[in-house]
């Protein structure tokens, strides 16, 4: 190669490079809109839905039982019979437990005895009396010696009662704390009862919602141990107070659990429905943010058509949509970031 030609070669390179600049400037339009409208994307879509749109408010609460009580006995004494077993279903009135009473029935047969003796003398005494073979005085000490022994008795079957302890509500039983033949003190702990046919549940909203909440608003209820499962409830009572650190304000709703599925001290997740409106709604994954402008790509006659939307609330997966959809229109949900306008598709789901 002679040197002339070597020495023109970067210049024949560099003019080559500046040829196929020049032809892809200047390519025809038409011809790159005909690649883009060859090229089929595959995308998924959902429809425009007109359907309820729930504005709720969430919160946290611990689940509470309607009635709770630690059963404890009044008495010290041996325990004779323990009737229950841990976790247990119980009616009001059951038997629990059984404190040794021997000696608080013996005392009730002697009470018993010496008032039907009493109450026969004050019978002789009143027929003496009838008779004027004795004085009103000696009547009225006999009736008010007989009124001591009656009031002895009643206090004595009292007590004799209170050594069977009973169950106060219908409910569940938690663990035993006692055996037989062990000594309980007054006040000792015997064991549970959760009254759990209500559950309530105590949570708190901020301030700014306190004029929108109402008794008898229905709330929704969750927890992790029942997977998609949802407890229904209602707004029983609004505390008129509004903690100052926090402007938090408390709410107590109250949710039916027949089945005891909830137990007292589960964390449950509150929603409270504000409203209920009809509106156009579209999954959160076809939006797509330019800015401060919302785009979503509708697909007509198998082409993708990008379209300007004004979005309203949100709430998680769905955005409402105030302007530029219609219902039943199909706007892609997956897919949308190879699209282009014009662009044609291939629906893979709907």
């Amino acid at each position: 190669m002679s040197s002339s030609i070597k020495n023109r070669l970067p210049f024949l390179l560099i003019l080559a490079l500046l040829v196929a600049l020049v032809a892809y400037i200047n390519w025809p339009a038409e011809q790159v809109q005909k690649q883009r409208k060859a090229r089929v994307v595959a995308v998924k879509v959902a429809k425009v839905q007109n359907a309820d749109f729930k504005d709720v408010i969430e919160a946290l609460g611990n689940a509470r039982a309607n009635e709770q009580v630690l059963i404890t006995s009044k008495y010290a004494d041996l325990v004779d019979e323990v009737s229950f077993h841990d976790g247990a279903l119980v009616r009001k009135g059951d038997i629990l437990v059984k404190l040794n009473n021997q000696e608080e029935a013996a005392k009730v047969k002697e009470l018993e005895a010496n008032l039907a003796e009493s109450v026969a003398q004050l019978n002789r005494y009143q027929d003496l009396l009838k008779n004027k073979a004795t004085s009103k005085s000696q009547v009225d000490q006999h009736e008010a010696q007989t009124k001591a022994i009656a009031a002895q008795l009643l206090s004595a079957k009292t007590k004799l009662n209170e050594l069977t302890i009973t169950a106060p509500f219908d409910g569940v039983l938690g663990f035993r704390q006692i055996s037989v033949g062990a000594y309980i003190k007054s006040g000792d702990v015997i064991t549970s009862l959760d009254d759990l046919g209500i559950v309530k549940v105590d949570f708190s909203v901020p301030e700014r919602f306190y004029t929108t909440i109402k008794i008898g608003q229905v709330i929704e209820a969750t927890n992790t141990a029942y997977v998609n499962k949802i407890f229904a409830g209602k707004v029983t009572s609004i505390d008129p107070r509004i903690d100052n650190v926090t402007r938090m304000v408390k709410i107590r709703a109250e949710i039916p659990n027949q089945n005891y599925e909830l137990r007292a001290g589960m964390l449950l997740k509150i929603k409270v429905e504000r409203s209920i409106e009809k509106v156009l709604q579209i999954p959160e994954s076809a939006i797509i943010p330019i800015e401060d402008k919302h785009f979503v790509f509708v697909i007509d006659d198998n082409k993708a058509l990008r379209k300007q939307v004004i979005v309203g609330r949100r709430k998680p997966g769905i955005v409402e949509v105030v302007d530029g959809l219609m219902e039943s229109e199909s706007v892609v949900t997956e897919g949308a970031l190879k699209l282009r306008d014009g662009t044609n598709v291939n629906v893979l789901e709907q």
